[in-house]
């Protein structure tokens, strides 16, 4: 890489890939990664599998991600994206969870919950905890890869390149998608409501 390259590497994703990189040498560096990320990667399974899951897939991702950081290539991304990329995965493994969730939430409506810490208070608010039943039925009816593009958007603020580095598909396909999901969301509500 040349110094110019680098230069534009660091600017574009400081100081991630610089740490992931130390982290290689000297393994405590991860933790710089795992509490710049860990908080939006929990909220983003959260809002998927519940908090129940979030638990255990955000640490797997962290731990799958710190056994593959000899991988990493800046070249294709930034840090937070191919973290997304595999929460995602992960996620995909628990996918029928993640659509009898919605189902349940969809026929039992939004759980409220006024007690618990502020963690918890913070995740119900970005989870599907909180979803409208509406909402949840239709998101249990869009494909996976619909499903995952809309939901990167929606809980994790992710850009569409950063969704498309994260699911590893093109730019163009995660436009198409998450317009065909917008769609189907907008009829979808659109129905609840007329009923």
């Amino acid at each position: 890489m040349t110094a110019q390259a680098n230069m534009a590497d660091q600017a574009a994703h400081p100081p991630d890939a610089a740490d992931l990189r130390r982290s290689l040498h000297e393994p405590e560096r991860f933790t710089a990664i795992y509490d710049r990320y860990f908080t939006a990667v929990y909220k983003y399974v959260a809002g998927r599998l519940g908090p129940q899951a979030a638990d255990d897939l955000a640490a797997e991702t962290f731990l799958i991600a710190f056994h593959k950081r000899g991988t990493f290539d800046p070249r294709r991304g930034a840090v937070r994206p191919w973290l997304f990329g595999i929460a995602t995965n992960l996620v995909a493994q628990h996918r029928r969870d993640e659509v009898r969730r919605y189902r349940a939430l969809a026929r039992a409506g939004a759980e409220r919950h006024t007690t618990g810490g502020h963690e918890d208070r913070v995740v119900r608010l970005v989870t599907a905890e909180r979803m409208q039943p509406a909402l949840a039925r239709a998101l249990a009816k869009l494909s996976r890869g619909e499903r995952d593009v809309v939901l990167l958007v929606a809980l994790s603020g992710l850009a569409h390149e950063e969704v498309a580095q994260a699911l590893d598909i093109p730019y163009g396909t995660v436009g198409s998608r998450l317009s065909r999901a917008r769609r189907k969301l907008r009829a979808a509500l659109g129905q609840e409501e007329a009923r």
